[in-house]
């Protein structure tokens, strides 16, 4: 990790300097004001941020994926290995979607009300914050893995890698046993139920899945660089 931390400040350094973070930022922003009121179950309003985060950080990694000219990519790959280069800049990715992940959590849980979805029942606010912060995570891990799998080195032309990372991003939400898809409706079953959830396998499963995207990416940067 210690040999990734150079690499990881320049990618950051990168996704900050080139301003293309702003557009989905301000969509996520829009997104949420649209759909989180004031006053609404806390449970319903941390499930409906979460799953935003997922296109969120598919659209991130290929910002970063792509911020660099193909010289400037060649060179740092050179320079620390095309594996090193890409674990950085995926990370970079993800770190910046859990991190706004993070922050709407910790807005959406203090404007909420800690209620159930008929605001009969108390809940009591860490524990939903929590639960919303973990499927926040999941999302941004799945969102990474399809950003992964969509852009540079798999796909390289921007008519395919977009639809496809847009196709994924829907999937990774609807279909049935995806993790993102698990973590959201745990909480929103449990803003029904009145109880806290603890989406704790949806984590596991997005963590591996994350994992194996990554490395499937990263070895093919030596392959395809």
């Amino acid at each position: 990790m210690t040999a990734l931390r150079p690499l990881l400040r320049y990618q950051a350094a990168l996704l900050l300097r080139s301003q293309r973070w702003l557009p989905p930022v301000i969509l996520y922003a829009v997104f949420l004001a649209v759909g989180v009121q004031t006053g609404q179950p806390i449970l319903d309003s941390l499930g409906y941020a979460a799953a935003a985060v997922l296109p969120v950080a598919a659209w991130f990694v290929r910002i970063c994926a792509t911020n660099e000219p193909p010289a400037a990519r060649s060179c740092v790959g050179a320079a620390a290995g095309p594996v090193r280069a890409h674990l950085a800049c995926l990370l970079t990715a993800f770190g910046a979607a859990a991190l706004l992940g993070v922050v709407a959590t910790v807005v959406v849980t203090v404007i909420s009300d800690p209620t159930s979805t008929n605001h009969q029942t108390r809940l009591p606010i860490l524990p939903a914050g929590g639960a919303g912060l973990v499927a926040a995570l999941v999302c941004a891990l799945l969102g990474t893995a399809v950003g992964a799998l969509t852009t540079w080195p798999l796909l390289r032309s921007p008519g395919r890698a977009v639809p496809a990372m847009l196709l994924g991003a829907v999937l990774a939400l609807v279909v049935t046993g995806s993790p993102a898809r698990a973590a959201i409706s745990d909480l929103v079953t449990g803003s029904q139920a009145g109880t806290v959830p603890a989406p704790l396998l949806p984590l596991i499963g997005a963590g591996a899945t994350a994992a194996a995207a990554i490395a499937v990416a990263c070895a093919l940067t030596t392959r395809r660089g």
